[in-house]
């Protein structure tokens, strides 16, 4: 099956456990068509660039899958109609990553910064 990372950001005035209840709530709706969570983080409530639904923070959310087209166009399309989430971003990929993700390493294990010119 293909595999699928996934970015969802909820809205501010939710709590850390409705924010997480969402990441258990859209794992069961792939879970139901077939796909499976290979893994999920909670990265927290974090600034945005710009608003978003007059919101300038929001609880982002990130899911590692592995399942069918059919799976994750369902869950892209009830995260959409989700009066809680925001915004949705699906990649697809070759390889998952093993380790956490980017956002949640620390800055020493990110590795040092290139030269400015």
């Amino acid at each position: 099956m293909p595999l699928y990372e996934h970015v969802f950001i909820s809205r501010q005035d939710l709590s850390n456990t409705q924010a997480e209840g969402l990441i258990e709530h859209f794992s069961t709706v792939l879970a139901d068509n077939g796909g499976k969570i290979v893994d999920s983080e909670y990265w927290g409530v974090k600034t945005m660039a710009f608003k978003i639904n007059k919101n300038r923070k929001g609880h982002y959310a990130f899911l590692r899958s592995d399942a069918p087209a059919a799976a994750v166009h369902e869950m892209e399309r009830l995260m959409r109609l989700h009066d809680d989430v925001m915004r949705v971003l699906t990649i697809k990929v070759n390889e998952h990553q093993e380790g956490p993700s980017v956002q949640m390493q620390k800055r020493e294990e990110r590795g040092e910064r290139r030269e400015r010119r």
